[in-house]
């Protein structure tokens, strides 16, 4: 005797029709933008505007005014990068992977998770470009021809290969999210009123008209992109793992890095896309488009990564007392006991424990419990960088090079600077550009909308 399946939950709600869609998603676009938008985007403008202060001041003096010392030469400059290309993991997850892979719960999320990516990987990109103490000079880490002189690139340099890996990423990236704009910039163009609105859209659309060959060749793009992009999630942090692990510094060189960096790359991206979506679907008003069911997915999947990361951290605990190296113990001894456990039990706590707290229903489905958690993820994600730099250097094999890394007001200012951009420019994406995928919710409408659900 067969059991029949219970029917999955909509992601669609409400008695949504097409044209209801299209308003929904453009009424943003089309009329004034609600109060909140313009408070949150002084506020983040106001910070950006501090932190573009803080990135001149440090180019104009040089990058003395960080808090680096001759034992802690990396430190809130590499931990800000990592954690911003970490940031930037979950967009592609989101878009390609699951494209592949059909899931319907992504299109609701996939434009706002990709916009992110490419804002993300932006402010990742300026920490290695001021790290180089002459940004003018930047052009030089790319391979250049002979009209340059002979200098060439160092291509054994793992610093070389985050140029190429974080390059690569950002275009495909970018290409991407570009590409599943254009049907939507093409429906903004015709219900604009105004000329010059009309021909910005017009521009941004490319001529789409909505011909069965240009939807064709659209969905033929999209799956060789998500085809491209999808080993790039796993490469580019695994890339950036390898700035440490090919290092002879104890507590770096881990073959373990590559996966453990991916999958903390996935949680803590995912937990950054919650903070967004759940602020957008408030301020504009989507609860029927990004539903308790696409929280709860979400949280499902910082469930998974976090307790991947947490299986990492105690393997690394492992690994350094098997190895028998007693430099390689010290380093982890001196991370939960020495100057600086007070960041490694909190990234525990962070990373760790409190996701655990989402195998209770109850909480994975409750927005506010999932907002101050997708907050206290990216936290731990943070320490986590910290932890891995500097409790690995501020103690090394000379006992009289000991020292301890204090932030100044540069690194501070810096730090909270790129989050005040990236939260501008988020805002102006939502603002001007559709944060959701118009047309690929409207595929979707027929079997996942709530209408048609209680219909079947």
């Amino acid at each position: 005797m067969f059991k029949e399946a219970a029917i999955r939950q909509p992601l669609i709600l409400g008695q949504k029709s097409y044209g209801d869609i299209t308003s929904d998603v453009i009424n943003p676009i089309e009329n004034k933008a609600p109060k909140g938008w313009y408070i949150a985007i002084t506020i983040s403008s106001i910070i950006a505007l501090w932190g573009i202060g803080c990135i001149l001041y440090l180019i104009g003096t040089g990058i003395g005014v960080w808090g680096l010392n001759k034992t802690v030469g990396w430190a809130w400059d590499i931990t800000n990068f990592v954690w911003w290309v970490g940031i930037g993991h979950a967009g592609t997850l989101i878009s390609a992977v699951l494209l592949l892979f059909r899931q319907r719960w992504r299109m609701a999320i996939n434009r706002s998770a990709e916009a992110m990516t490419i804002f993300a990987v932006m402010m990742a990109a300026l920490f290695p470009g001021i790290h180089m103490g002459r940004i003018w000079l930047a052009y030089f880490v790319f391979p250049l021809p002979n009209q340059f002189g002979s200098l060439w690139v160092n291509f054994n340099s793992p610093l070389l290969w985050d140029v190429f890996a974080i390059s690569t990423y950002f275009t495909v990236s970018l290409v991407f999210w570009y590409i599943g704009l254009i049907p939507d910039f093409a429906t903004i163009r015709d219900r604009m009123k105004t000329p010059m609105a009309k021909k910005i859209y017009g521009f941004l659309s490319f001529g789409w008209s909505g011909k069965a060959k240009h939807w064709t060749r659209f969905e033929e793009v999209s799956l060789v992109l998500a085809g491209i992009a999808t080993p790039l999630v796993f490469s580019v942090h695994s890339i950036v793992s390898m700035d440490f692990a090919t290092s002879v510094i104890p507590g770096w060189h881990t073959t373990i890095f590559p996966p453990y960096f991916v999958s903390g790359a996935v949680f803590s991206g995912f937990a950054m896309v919650q903070t967004l979506m759940l602020i957008m679907r408030k301020t504009m008003k989507l609860e029927n488009y990004v539903t308790i069911k696409h929280i709860e997915y979400m949280n499902i999947v910082i469930i998974v990564t976090g307790s991947i990361v947490g299986v990492a951290y105690i393997t690394e605990l492992f690994m350094s007392w098997y190895s028998g190296v007693e430099y390689e113990s010290y380093a982890f001894i001196n991370r939960f006991s020495g100057p600086y456990a007070w960041a490694y039990w909190a990234m525990m706590t962070c990373n760790v424990i409190s996701p655990q707290l989402f195998w209770f229903k109850k909480l994975r489905t409750s927005l506010g419990f999932t907002f101050f958690m997708s907050i206290i993820v990216n936290i731990g994600m943070w320490f986590e960088r910290f932890v891995i730099i500097v409790t690995s250097l501020h103690r090394d094999y000379v006992p009289s090079s000991w020292t301890w890394f204090h932030p100044t007001f540069v690194d501070i200012g810096v730090f909270i600077g790129t989050i005040g951009i990236f939260f501008t420019l988020f805002l102006l994406f939502a603002r001007f550009f559709p944060v959701l995928a118009l047309n690929e919710l409207k595929s979707i409408l027929k079997v996942s909308g709530e209408e048609y659900k209680s219909k079947h």
